[in-house]
């Protein structure tokens, strides 16, 4: 039988047909002749899922993601997705939202349990749970150091603020002149320097014959503690310990009434009498003084028989 040409043009354009509509399925992440599970999973926000992303258990890709919608009262976002069809783990298994990569945008990971529930089967919702990305932890880290550099900036920006009104016409002009003031007085420093290197030089002679001279005492002075180290101050300290109990051994017989001075110095008795015996010497003495005739006679021509008897 022949084909005529329109029956090969409209077999050519419904090939077409079907061909766009297996593409765009599979494109989409489905296929009209896949048998797979489809189940599905509740999620608060899936910024950056999209339809196709990748269901995976353990890194290896299991399943689509097909469809992403409001749930029936639109305060979660229900995310339907397919399994293979030979899975058996239970229904208690989480899908767990994470961070593909910097630029891969987020897939599905199922965290499987295979000893709790029923096994999953098309049209159950599996519990969710959504895993912090690279970024979000990178915020995490930033968010504490942006309030501390954000703190760090006012605190800058009220010190300026405060050194602005500090920094008046007047304290401008004082802190001019105070630095006039050190850069003239750094200048006579730098002077003064220059004078004392000046004088030093003019007098290295002196200050070398200084030196020598008190190198010199200090040999002398040397010399002179070795002197005494040689002296026996042992033994003069010695003399000088029994010099000084011979002497309070003497003190203390004085003190006792031990002795001629003992007594002397401790006999009231004896010193009443030697002050009156040195009376009656000194009145003999003042007497003789007076009248020596009435003690001592001589003549030339020989001595005459008093008629009187002399004074005695």
């Amino acid at each position: 039988m022949k084909i005529s040409r329109e029956q090969k043009t409209a077999i050519l354009i419904l090939s077409c047909i079907a061909i766009f509509i297996f593409g765009f399925n599979y494109l989409k992440g489905t296929s009209l002749l896949d048998n797979s599970k489809i189940v599905s999973a509740h999620y608060s926000d899936v910024e950056g899922l999209v339809v196709g992303a990748n269901v995976t258990i353990n890194g290896m890709n299991v399943g689509k993601v097909k469809n992403i919608d409001f749930d029936s009262n639109y305060e979660k976002i229900n995310v339907t997705f397919s399994l293979r069809n030979d899975l058996a783990f239970s229904n208690q298994s989480k899908a767990q939202l994470y961070e593909a990569g910097l630029i891969g945008g987020k897939a599905i990971a199922i965290l499987p349990v295979y000893d709790q529930g029923n096994v999953v089967k098309s049209g159950d919702v599996l519990p969710s749970n959504v895993k912090p990305g690279l970024t979000e932890l990178v915020n995490q880290q930033i968010a504490p150091l942006q309030d501390k550099i954000e703190g760090l900036l006012t605190s800058a920006d009220s010190l300026f603020a405060g050194v602005s009104n500090v920094m008046n016409y007047d304290t401008q002009n004082n802190l001019k002149l105070a630095l006039e003031n050190l850069s003239e007085t750094i200048n006579n420093v730098a002077d003064l320097t220059k004078n004392m290197n000046r004088i030093v030089k003019q007098n290295e002679k002196n200050f070398n014959g200084t030196m020598n001279n008190l190198e010199d005492t200090s040999k002398n002075l040397s010399q002179l503690t070795d002197s005494l180290n040689q002296m026996p101050l042992n033994a003069t300290i010695k003399n000088f310990e029994q010099t000084s109990a011979s002497l309070k051994t003497i003190i203390t017989k004085l003190e006792s009434g031990e002795g001629t001075a003992g007594k002397l110095l401790n006999d009231e008795l004896l010193y009443a009498k030697l002050l009156g015996s040195s009376e009656a010497l000194e009145a003999l003495l003042n007497d003789l003084r007076e009248n020596p005739k009435n003690y001592v006679h001589f003549s030339i021509f020989g001595r005459k028989a008093s008629a009187t008897p002399s004074k005695e």
